[in-house]
């Protein structure tokens, strides 16, 4: 593979696909490398995923679409860093106390707080022998995060060192063991109360995936809520969402929006750019030394380069799992809700059914395919001005199949399916017993849906997924594939489909590796610095 060099990228010109977080990001820091970096998007705005939703037949409210939890810090200060500033300078970002409510069928609701102290006095409270257990717990969460940082997420894989370094070698047998045994027995092992066992492997939602596939390792997710703590940025997602569109025109980043790449252009074996058909219809062909895709994965290989070009071709994707799909309600009520916090959890007693009937299609006790494990966020719990005075605003997610055939929701096509919408009205009824709201329904003021083919329409997502391929042992780490074309010179990934992950810090991560990928910089761990 021929390699475009830092020291030679000065006026090249690259190709971001995708205005995500991903494409966001990359095209900031390949901007910063002395790129000049032009991000196509086929919609009309950016974010991607990480949307937001304010509508006429309701003026005052405000939704994000997408990312609501504000976990893994330093990897958003870290990005900040590398581009001349600061969280600090670029959010407005408030701790969560509680951290998040859980209510667990046929248990009262419990608050989850932050802080190490606090979540350990909370699990003696509920188990007596939990709080030293969780304590054991932490330290290894702790231990495996700050190793994942520092050897297995900032990196490529292009090299075997930071996988034989003194650090992991030590930890060889004990990693072994994480990597092949579940999250679900690692914890059950450890803890016999439902709700708190519920607590610590619900992370694998997060990961896209279910906690009896999803690696011991992954127990590293708790260090990030019980240990770091959870943050809100006030103005939502969104306001991160436009601290990295900022950031990458402050770099002299073009973007042309509702613009759609329909082909990356090839010559010998090398992407020469990309093909896009314009918002008056027209066909363009824009040239490029380097071609970034920040678009989901099954798409640009299957969909945007011909066959004898693909390094991933469908054959390879029949072997994966899509991991979850989701149905999305954004509600406006009229009155407040005590009964709600900022985050909320329901956990339904029969946790296996819930995830069986998301990864193994619908059954008698979930006909309706959709999980009862559902994740409720009230911004408006935090802050002002995301719903009119005296409402409230409600995300609501369901999990359910990674399946276009669920259909769509309401809010692009004005009308969703009738099954999207009969897993809506079960979430609100669900919500109103279990939260003791008896009179949701009746006040609900404003309610949009978002389905499985939206997000295969939108933004065209693999199967309808909504969040990424499950981190399961095949699809996690080296496993995962590579950020770059095994066929394509200069052609690279970047975003949840790709390697370290799911999830914006994931994102970040993944559009600093495009860069390490750029430089042949194969050392583990994050880039230096500016003024480092």
């Amino acid at each position: 593979m021929s390699r475009t060099t830092h020291e030679h990228a000065t006026g090249q010109r690259a190709i971001v696909i995708g205005a995500g977080v991903a494409g966001l990001a990359t095209s900031a820091l390949l901007a910063k490398e002395g790129y000049r970096v032009t991000v196509i998007e086929r919609i009309d705005t950016v974010g991607g995923r990480a949307g937001d939703l304010t509508v006429e037949d309701f003026p005052g409210f405000r939704w994000d679409t997408g990312p609501s939890w504000y976990l893994m810090p330093e990897a958003f200060d870290h990005f900040f860093r590398l581009l001349g500033t600061s969280s600090e300078e670029q959010l407005d970002l408030v701790d969560l106390t509680p951290a998040y409510r859980v209510f667990p069928e046929k248990h009262a609701p419990v608050d989850v707080p932050s802080g190490r102290a606090e979540a350990v006095a909370f699990f003696e409270s509920i188990e007596p022998g939990a709080g030293q257990a969780l304590e054991d717990y932490l330290d290894s969460a702790s231990d495996a995060y700050d190793i994942a940082l520092d050897r297995f997420l900032y990196t490529t894989f292009s090299s075997v060192k930071p996988l034989v370094h003194h650090d992991v070698r030590t930890r060889a047998r004990r990693l072994a063991g994480l990597l092949t045994g579940s999250l679900q027995d690692f914890v059950n092992k450890r803890f016999r109360d439902t709700r708190l066992r519920q607590i610590l492997t619900y992370p694998a939602v997060f990961l896209s995936s279910r906690p009896e596939t999803t690696p011991a390792l992954y127990h590293l997710m708790s260090h990030t809520d019980l240990v770091q703590g959870v943050k809100y940025p006030v103005g939502g997602f969104t306001s991160v969402v436009q601290a990295f569109h900022r950031l990458a025109l402050e770099q002299g980043v073009e973007f042309r929006l509702d613009t759609e790449v329909t082909a990356i252009t090839t010559e010998n074996g090398t992407a020469t750019g990309v093909r896009v058909r314009t918002p008056e219809g027209a066909v363009e062909d824009i040239a490029a030394e380097i071609v970034v895709s920040g678009a989901d994965l099954h798409h640009t290989e299957n969909h945007l380069l011909p066959a004898d070009q693909r390094t991933y071709p469908e054959k390879y994707f029949a072997r994966r799992d899509p991991g979850i799909g989701t149905v999305l309600v954004m509600l406006g009520v009229k009155g407040q809700l005590p009964q709600l916090v900022h985050h909320n959890l329901l956990f339904s007693e029969d946790w296996s059914t819930d995830f069986a009937a998301v990864f193994d299609g619908p059954h008698d006790e979930r006909p309706l395919g959709a999980s009862q494990s559902i994740y409720v966020s009230m911004p408006s719990a935090t802050e002002d001005g995301v719903a009119p005075p005296e409402h409230e605003n409600l995300f609501v997610l369901v999990p359910v199949p990674a399946a276009e055939t669920f259909g769509h929701g309401s809010l692009f096509r004005g009308e969703g399916s009738a099954t999207v919408e009969s897993i809506a009205d079960a979430a609100i009824d669900q919500i109103a017993t279990w939260a003791d709201i008896p009179d949701l329904r009746e006040r609900i003021v404003a309610r949009h849906t978002v389905g499985p083919a939206d997000f295969a329409e939108r933004y065209n997502a693999w199967r309808g997924g909504s969040i990424g391929p499950a981190h399961t042992l095949r699809q996690s780490a080296f496993f995962r594939g590579k950020n770059i074309s095994g066929k394509v010179d200069n052609l690279y990934y970047a975003g949840a489909t790709t390697v370290p992950g799911v999830g914006v810090p994931m994102c970040l991560i993944s559009a600093e590796n495009v860069i390490k990928r750029l430089r042949g910089d194969t050392s583990p761990g994050a880039l230096p610095e500016v003024g480092a």
